[in-house]
């Protein structure tokens, strides 16, 4: 992983590039090997050994309190030892002004050893970053600064019981604490009261504090919920109380753990059922959680919007590094297990000993795929990650240029690797055969792990709406035309490179068929009728933007000792990924109105 990790970096992507901007200045090519060095060494010793550890001995809760494994802490204090929370923010702020393509990079080894472990910091440091971006001074002085220091950790609290990924349908509430409620210096305080499900690292003591982020809703002059998205507000809602100092006033908020969620995987991660205002622990003499509304009222899905992007795109890092452990693994096998006879013209030879499975085609196209699917992501992530330093640091059109890919990828970024890079799992599994299912290897906990990311931070079918629905029409498909435009130049370039021809013929072909689709899906103007089939068009639009991936990655390993290797994961996609989506964008075109008409009753 480590060699295709330094050659997407710094080939590929050319980060070098980026210490000529005044931000990173004070950074050299060694610094950012000797970040990516310590990262690897703390993964590698204290998170993957003791991932299978927090796997059988998942978090429980005593009605007291929730026992994690030791390991898990002592994995957590050597994560933030390291500085890796705030590696991406100011020197101010305690941090290194690293590119967020390093960080990304940095927090792949984490994902690689135990993602369940390491979705504490994640978590954390997206909470942080959205108050560095919607708070007061004060909130990001006392909430940021500390979770960025890791003294507490965050969560984002959004889903209700009810309510599931319909945000519309919330029905937590938020009402003034009492007079002069808005003069509070950490922001207007409210009462909260209601529940919020499926929340990641809702309970825990590895830290001091947690800092719940929290979507509620502001009753109306009537006393009534508004209804819809707009109605929402952002609370910060920490588990106990402190002051402007930052400092806990021995106050416990009104915030109970109602349970926790027994997870298929992940289970390393404590997942919970929270009450907020139930009561439990009344709190200045009367019941509701207290909470400090984050920017304006109604403004709260648009904050919280900034933690989700930045999620999903660390979902998706999270499942391509479960599929590269997979593949890792799978191989590793397949090199010293020693099974079955090549087929010769003369058919099976049984007096020849047997050879190792990777000598056979078939498993040398489930390691191909799984290659192909977990490098593809991981160039998928890391684009997306040198698109947020470019958004931030670059000029005025390359900021903006990265802003309408980002918004177009994101959806992307998430999806493709939590399907594929589950698909990559399935397939270790696969290699190891009868011992693949067996928890004497780890090849079937990672598709455990995995298998969650295709729901978290927004379902493929959220993602699909999201991606055909807003995305690819947006300022009248602007955002399509650049990522075209990009396609296009990547075909160009690789048309005069020997033996890539054909595949950049390939991609102007897919990206035409693309294009097309998207047009007669919405060519009615009725929502329904484009909509019905975003989940498929979803699924066509990333295995396009993965085919373009690959062959510009292609296109830099030209001079590399890697050339072999990419050059056969690109021609695996092309031979048998990117033909299928010629199925999925046939209903697609056509709006196919099967699913839309189909009825309760028939099924």
């Amino acid at each position: 992983m480590r060699d295709t990790l330094d050659f997407l970096l710094h080939d590929w992507l050319r980060t070098g590039t980026l210490l000529q901007r005044p931000r990173f200045a004070d950074h050299t090519a060694e610094t950012f090997t000797q970040v990516l060095d310590t990262c690897e060494r703390i993964a590698r010793e204290k998170f993957a050994p003791f991932n299978r550890l927090a796997d059988t001995q998942e978090p429980h809760f005593d009605g007291e309190r929730v026992h994690l494994p030791q390991a898990t802490h002592d994995a957590l204090a050597a994560y933030v030892e390291s500085g890796m929370l705030a590696a991406a923010q100011d020197y101010e702020l305690g941090g290194m002004q690293l590119p967020c393509v390093i960080e990304m990079a940095a927090n792949a080894f984490f994902s690689r050893a135990s993602v369940a472990m390491g979705g504490y910091a994640m978590l954390t440091s997206g909470n942080a970053s959205l108050l560095m971006a919607h708070g007061t001074p004060l909130q990001r002085e006392v909430f940021a600064k500390n979770e960025f220091a890791g003294r507490w950790f965050g969560t984002m609290c959004l889903s209700e019981p009810q309510a599931g990924s319909s945000l519309s349908d919330i029905a937590t509430r938020a009402v003034p604490d009492g007079e002069g409620f808005e003069a509070d210096p950490l922001g207007p305080r409210y009462r909260l009261r209601g529940n919020k499900m499926w929340i990641s690292g809702g309970e825990h003591e590895i830290t001091e504090n947690i800092v719940h982020l929290v979507l509620a809703k502001i009753p109306g002059p009537d006393g009534k919920l508004v209804a819809g998205t707009k109605g929402i507000s952002l609370f910060i809602v920490p588990k106990k109380l402190v002051n402007t100092a930052g400092e806990l006033t021995g106050e416990r908020n009104d915030v109970a753990l109602a349970g926790l969620n027994h997870k298929l995987g992940y289970r390393g991660t404590t997942n919970t059922l929270l009450n907020f205002g139930e009561g439990r622990f009344p709190v200045r003499g009367d019941s509701g959680a207290i909470g400090y509304l984050v920017g304006q009222p109604g403004e709260g899905l648009r904050c919280m919007f900034h933690m989700m992007n930045e999620a999903r795109i660390g979902v998706g890092l999270g499942a391509v590094m479960l599929g590269m452990a997979g593949y890792e693994a799978s191989l590793a096998y397949a090199r010293q297990r020693s099974q079955g006879r090549p087929i010769t013209g003369a058919g099976k030879d049984a007096t020849q000993p047997p050879v190792p499975l990777v000598e056979h085609a078939d498993v040398k196209r489930m390691l191909l795929a799984q290659k192909a699917y977990a490098e593809g992501g991981l160039a998928l992530a890391l684009y997306c990650a040198r698109l947020v330093d470019e958004l931030h640091t670059g000029d005025e059109a390359a900021r903006a240029e990265a802003g309408l890919l980002l918004e177009v990828l994101t959806p992307i970024a998430k999806s493709w690797p939590s399907e594929w890079c589950l698909e990559a799992n399935s397939l270790a599994i696969q290699v190891l055969g009868g011992y693949g299912y067996t928890r004497d290897f780890p090849v079937e906990q990672y598709w455990r792990d995995n298998r969650l990311n295709m729901i978290h931070e927004g379902t493929h079918g959220i993602q699909g709406l999201d991606l055909l629905g807003r995305k690819v029409v947006m300022k009248g498909g602007e955002g399509l035309r650049l990522l075209a435009l990009r396609m296009a130049d990547t075909a160009q370039r690789a048309g005069q490179v020997a033996g890539l021809a054909e595949p950049a013929n390939a991609l102007s072909g897919a990206l035409q068929k693309l294009g097309a689709a998207t047009k007669a899906a919405w060519a009615t103007g009725v929502p329904e009728e484009a909509l019905a089939n975003a989940t498929p068009y979803l699924q066509a639009f990333g295995h396009v933007v993965l085919a373009w991936l690959w062959l510009d990655v292609a296109l830099a390993a030209e001079n590399s000792t890697l050339k072999p290797g990419k050059r056969a994961a690109m021609r695996y996609f092309y031979a048998f990924e990117l033909p299928k989506i010629d199925a999925w964008l046939g209903p697609v075109a056509r709006r196919e109105p099967l699913l839309r008409e189909m009825q309760d009753a028939w099924f």
